[in-house]
């Protein structure tokens, strides 16, 4: 399948280097330099994925993202945030304005490809990668299947922990709260221990390794990989 991505960045030097990489992908690629002009040449192009930095002129990343998922077009289809800004308020705002990632500058740009095609397989299925393209320690999960895979072995996980782990997947880098974890694992009124959610991280972390989850202090989980 021939996936196309837009990226917008108003830096000449990121643009030229990220198209560059990405067309040795054999990606096809699109660029804008500000906001305006990437809602209008996503509207155009129709992107499998859009790479969107956050400090812009003309319309800013997050204002760009939101504009964009009002639009039936492209309310479906990925978005990255490619941003220098790290704190964790400019993460959850690229997160809540409807982006699906958020990738950190500076660009490393095999770790930015990875995260690409991880995106473009949860989005569009399985024909982004091949199965030797697979990175060693990568976790796969098949929702439909309640399937978890690790390193080509299969994960058994209970109910709970597996919609957990689903949950923090469905978005990595995404900090999730206490209270939305409750919520679409749990269900609102559904009364359970303060404990509960970190008995279920603990014993997943168990399962897959301790490094994919993350403990925001304070706020809550991520899922980093």
């Amino acid at each position: 399948m021939d996936y196309k991505i837009l990226i917008v960045d108003d830096e000449v030097d990121i643009l030229e280097f990220v198209s560059y990489n990405l067309k040795k992908e054999e990606f096809t690629v699109y660029t804008a330099s500000n906001g305006k002009e990437a809602l209008d040449k996503a509207l155009e192009t129709d992107p499998h994925l859009i790479l969107l930095d956050v400090m812009m002129p003309e319309m800013d990343g997050i204002e760009t993202c939101q504009e964009m998922r009002m639009h039936k077009k492209l309310e479906k289809t990925a978005i990255a945030f490619l941003s220098a800004r790290n704190e964790d308020y400019s993460q959850i705002a690229g997160f809540e304005a409807g982006a699906d990632d958020y990738i950190s500058k500076p660009i490393r740009i095999k770790v930015l490809t990875s995260r690409i095609k991880a995106l473009l397989k949860r989005a569009y299925g399985d024909n982004c990668l091949s199965a030797d393209e697979e990175e060693p320690g990568k976790i796969v999960i098949d929702r439909e299947r309640y399937h978890v895979m690790k390193d080509g072995q299969e994960i058994n996980l209970p109910r709970k922990e597996f919609e957990l782990l689903a949950l923090l997947y469905s978005k990595p880098q995404k900090v999730f709260s206490r209270e939305e974890i409750f919520s679409n694992v749990w269900g609102s009124n559904v009364i359970v221990g303060d404990r509960t959610i970190d008995v279920h991280i603990r014993k997943l972390r168990e399962k897959i390794g301790e490094e994919y989850i993350v403990t925001i202090k304070g706020v809550g989980y991520k899922f980093d990989q």
